[in-house]
């Protein structure tokens, strides 16, 4: 099979609308999942209703993120791949993983497992400010290679 740029966007936009469809689904399982941990995982009952509150709260950040990925790929698809406005969208992006991490610690009051989920989104906020500090000096250089030509 040849993968070619177009095939691997593809890829890509299919993947952020599963985890769209996933967040979704989780979104609408929320009760449910905050009821059946509270019962099981926590020690205390008030630890479901901070999980479901917790759950809300990172559900922002993912459906930010998502939309700003989506934006992101389509923009890559125009061809526009070195601009600002990727560049914010990398930004932003990081930002919403800053806050699924902020999040994730507050959850791992009642729930220390979710100290995983804390240090994933932190490592992932972490690699998408090295790809956009990346995106940025190549846009630099971009921008001095056409002054130059």
């Amino acid at each position: 099979m040849n993968w070619t740029k177009d095939k691997s966007l593809l890829l890509s936009q299919g993947c952020v609308l599963l985890f769209a469809a996933l967040l979704l689904a989780l979104d609408v399982g929320a009760p449910w999942l905050a009821r059946w941990l509270g019962d099981y995982g926590a020690q205390e009952q008030p630890g479901a209703a901070a999980l479901l509150v917790c759950i809300y709260a990172g559900s922002v950040f993912a459906w930010l993120c998502l939309w700003e990925l989506w934006r992101l790929l389509g923009a890559i698809r125009r061809g526009l791949v070195f601009t600002e406005e990727n560049v914010r969208a990398m930004r932003r992006v990081s930002w919403c993983c800053v806050g699924a991490a902020a999040v994730a610690l507050c959850a791992a009051l009642w729930y220390p497992s979710m100290l995983v989920i804390c240090a994933a989104a932190g490592f992932m906020a972490l690699i998408v400010r090295i790809v956009k500090n990346a995106f940025q000096q190549a846009m630099a250089m971009k921008d001095e290679l056409d002054l130059t030509v």
